[in-house]
């Protein structure tokens, strides 16, 4: 098993920066890929970010390149993600995912999965 604790949400002005994190524990030697999901309230949940372990494949939505970074910390089994020129569309829960799988932006390939942690973005 791997669990996973997001970290970093809140209330934040249009044009602000947030940073999330999310902390792995457990059986995490053999997961091969971390995403960064959101769902916004009355929408489908979507992929921010994905990275995988190794760090040599990073994927973005459209809606968030140029201005999110997804990152990882090996030594502290720990996942980012570093949000700038917020918009209030990007208010939603953020949630962090792993699997132990392939690569995949869909929300059906991950098996773990934080508790989820509230961005909102005021206009």
């Amino acid at each position: 098993q791997v669990q996973l604790v997001e970290s970093g949400g809140g209330l934040v002005q249009t044009g602000g920066s947030l940073r999330l994190s999310c902390a792995a524990s457990g059986r995490f030697v053999s997961v091969t890929t971390m995403a960064w999901f959101r769902q916004a309230p009355g929408k489908d949940l979507e992929i921010v970010a994905r990275i995988n372990w190794r760090g040599a494949y990073i994927y973005y939505a459209d809606s968030v390149k140029g201005r999110f970074t997804v990152s990882r910390d090996t030594t502290e089994s720990t996942v980012y993600l570093q949000m700038s020129s917020l918009k209030p569309e990007d208010t939603a829960v953020y949630s962090c995912a792993a699997t132990i799988g392939r690569m995949s932006t869909s929300p059906d390939d991950y098996t773990y999965w934080g508790q989820g942690t509230l961005v909102t973005v005021s206009s």
